[in-house]
């Protein structure tokens, strides 16, 4: 009997247990289901994009005011600044710098160093997440180098005022970090409510997909 015990534990189809995968799709409000580990296009809708992202708070939340900075606000400010740096930027780029941190609105805000903790696989997720989102919204897959890195300066750019307005840094220790703003760009920064980030997240997206639709160029968004 003892060996008929060890004959079913080896053998896992003659046992009536049977393991299932765990659960890795999200419900969103708009009813949508999202595979986080195979993203479609599909199941990607902007509402619950901006719904997450106004309720994702910047620097764990440790920023002045009564609400949290949000992403989306953050957002809203790298892609001001991505059309302060190039004037001349294409829609469809200031579109993608609006969503370049979008997929956050499912894995959270999650700072640098932690991100290179957890190695190459996360990053893999990340970005079949945001590709999917780019397709989504008529963007290539892939951002030229070169837009990556001019969206990676308005994100420090970003990233300084934040600090220096509502995380507590002094401008020298903000800018050893994050480097100083382009000449000509300085924002107010006021936390929104999170429903008021929503908002204004909103409207610029459907601003700029407009104006795709128009061929021509916007211009930024008062914040």
């Amino acid at each position: 009997m003892a060996k008929g015990l060890r004959s079913a534990a080896i053998n896992p189809q003659d046992s009536p247990v049977r393991m299932t995968p765990p659960r890795a799709w999200q419900r969103m409000l708009s009813g949508r289901r999202l595979d986080l580990l195979n993203p479609s296009p599909f199941d990607i809708e902007i509402e619950d994009i901006a719904h997450g992202l106004a309720r994702v708070a910047r620097w764990n939340g440790q920023t002045l005011g009564e609400h949290a900075f949000s992403v989306a606000q953050h957002s809203l400010v790298v892609e001001a600044a991505c059309g302060h740096l190039e004037p001349r930027l294409e829609t469809r780029w200031r579109l993608a710098a609006l969503l370049h941190d979008a997929p956050e609105y499912v894995i959270g805000d999650m700072i640098s160093p932690f991100k290179a903790a957890l190695g190459l696989d996360y990053r893999a997720f990340e970005t079949g997440l945001e590709q999917a989102i780019h397709i989504r919204f008529g963007l290539p897959p892939k951002v030229p180098g070169s837009i990556k890195a001019l969206m990676k300066r308005a994100d420090l750019t970003s990233a300084y005022l934040e600090a220096v307005q509502l995380a507590g840094f002094t401008p020298k220790e903000a800018q050893a970090l994050f480097g100083a703003p382009p000449d000509g760009f300085s924002l107010k920064l006021t936390p929104l409510a999170p429903t008021e980030a929503q908002s204004a997240y909103l409207v610029r997206f459907h601003t700029l997909m407009t104006a795709l639709g128009e061929g021509h160029a916007p211009a930024s968004t008062p914040l």
